[in-house]
C-alpha cells in the first residue's frame, strides 16, 4: 500500500478473532493514530485483548519511536480499559516484518 493503514485485530478470551477495523490511514510515512480509534471498535467488539497492525510503505519494518511510542500509549490504555494488548506488528515489505512484542518493546 502507499499510505500506512493502521489496523485493530479484537480477540475474544480464546484469543480468536471477533472483528477487525482499520483504525486510521495515514500518509506515505506516518499514521498518527489516537488510542480512542483502537480502543473503540475494541469495546464495541467486547474484546478481550486486541492485536495492532501497521504497514511501512518502504518496506522497512523497523520501528520508529513513534511506533514505540504509540505501541507503549497503546498498552497503558489497555491496561486501564482491561483490553490487553498483545503485540504490535509492522509489516514490511514481500515477508517482512517485526514484532515489538518479540523485541521486548510490549510486556504482558
Amino acid at each position: 500500500m502507499d499510505r500506512e493503514h493502521f489496523v485493530v485485530l479484537c480477540l475474544n478470551v480464546k484469543n480468536q478473532p471477533t472483528h477487525i477495523n482499520i483504525a486510521h490511514i495515514g500518509s506515505l510515512n506516518a499514521s498518527v493514530v489516537h488510542p480512542r480509534e483502537v480502543f473503540k471498535p475494541a469495546i464495541l467488539a467486547n474484546a478481550a485483548s486486541i492485536m495492532v497492525f501497521h504497514n511501512h510503505p518502504s518496506g522497512n519494518p523497523e520501528p520508529s519511536p513513534e511506533d514505540i511510542e504509540v505501541t507503549h500509549r497503546l498498552h497503558h490504555v489497555g491496561e486501564y480499559v482491561g483490553i490487553q494488548v498483545i503485540d504490535h506488528i509492522i509489516i514490511g515489505e514481500g515477508d517482512r516484518y517485526t514484532s515489538l512484542r518479540e523485541r521486548g518493546l510490549l510486556h504482558a
